[in-house]
């Protein structure tokens, strides 16, 4: 949440894809999202169905919330962009030129780099269209305070889940899968998505066979995407004799529809076909040391 009545030279700015605020406003959400070009009426029709299920996507009021508490924590102000919804990155830059604000450092919630998300966010942050300095954060897959957030909600959920099962519980971290022609193409989110789940599984004290790495919610709209997929996975431990599975996805820092649809109820439909049980990790949300890392970002590109 923006500070409005605070005027200050340096700011932050966190962006985020964005999420519509209900069913109805879904096909005017996926335009945005493909840059105005139509997806097929039975796509479009399968995004409303899940969030329908969901209800809604708490997506922007996390965000809100996060943005809220950062800026408590710097005592500067903090603005919230989304590429695809409102508020959107063009109007929280009207914002920022109006309150005054001469330099921000912009952080992309996506803490791994990929030119799908990541550069998608910088190209919507031009410099003819920012007259103002910006220290763009590239990527930040493995800051210590993101790793350590991330297995505190692992070592909570995990253990429980074990206790439930009477057993210790294989782990699958997942993120967003791409299109594999953008990895093909030197992008580095796959390694920086492995790389940030191993560091986890270290900070857990997890040993190697206690875990795998999948890519999940791959496109509807064709073209090889990145795996394997979580389906596959959950079948690679059953068929090594495990009964349940506990998923974290490390590619996300807040609940939404591919946490609470994909995994909450698509995957864990697909396990219980497969006479598997599956537990999830709880989001970041708002967690602190989420708040604290993204404060630790934000110091390292701000004077003072």
């Amino acid at each position: 949440m923006t500070d409005s009545s605070s005027k200050s030279r340096q700011a932050v700015l966190l962006l985020a894809h964005g999420s519509p605020d209900s069913v109805e406003e879904i096909p005017e959400f996926l335009l945005q999202v493909t840059g105005g070009r139509p997806l097929p009426s039975q796509v479009v029709a399968e995004v409303q169905h899940r969030y329908g299920l969901i209800s809604r996507s708490p997506l922007t009021e996390l965000t809100l919330r996060q943005a809220s508490l950062l800026s408590a924590e710097l005592a500067l102000p903090v603005y919230v962009g989304m590429r695809n919804w409102k508020p959107f990155i063009r109007d929280a830059v009207q914002s920022m030129v109006a309150d005054g604000v001469q330099r921000a450092a912009v952080i992309c919630l996506a803490p791994q780099n990929s030119r799908t998300s990541v550069g998608l966010y910088r190209s919507a942050l031009s410099p003819g269209e920012v007259p103002f300095a910006i220290d763009f954060v590239e990527a930040w897959h493995d800051h210590p305070l993101l790793i350590q957030a991330f297995a505190d909600k692992l070592s909570t959920g995990w253990n429980a889940a074990c206790r439930e099962a009477g057993k210790a519980v294989p782990i699958i971290f997942t993120a967003h899968s791409v299109p594999q022609r953008t990895i093909a193409e030197g992008d580095p989110y796959e390694s920086q998505a492995k790389e940030t789940a191993s560091l986890v599984g270290q900070q857990a004290s997890l040993k190697p066979e206690q875990w795998a790495f999948a890519f999940q919610s791959q496109g509807m709209s064709g073209g090889a995407w990145l795996g394997p997929t979580v389906e596959e996975t959950i079948r690679s431990f059953k068929e090594k004799g495990h009964d349940g599975i506990f998923i974290q996805p490390i590619g996300f820092l807040c609940d939404h529809v591919e946490v609470l649809y994909d995994i909450d109820i698509g995957f864990k439909q697909f396990a219980a076909q497969e006479h598997m049980r599956l537990w999830r990790a709880e989001s970041l949300n708002d967690s602190p040391l989420l708040v604290q890392a993204l404060a630790s970002l934000a110091r390292a590109r701000l004077v003072g």
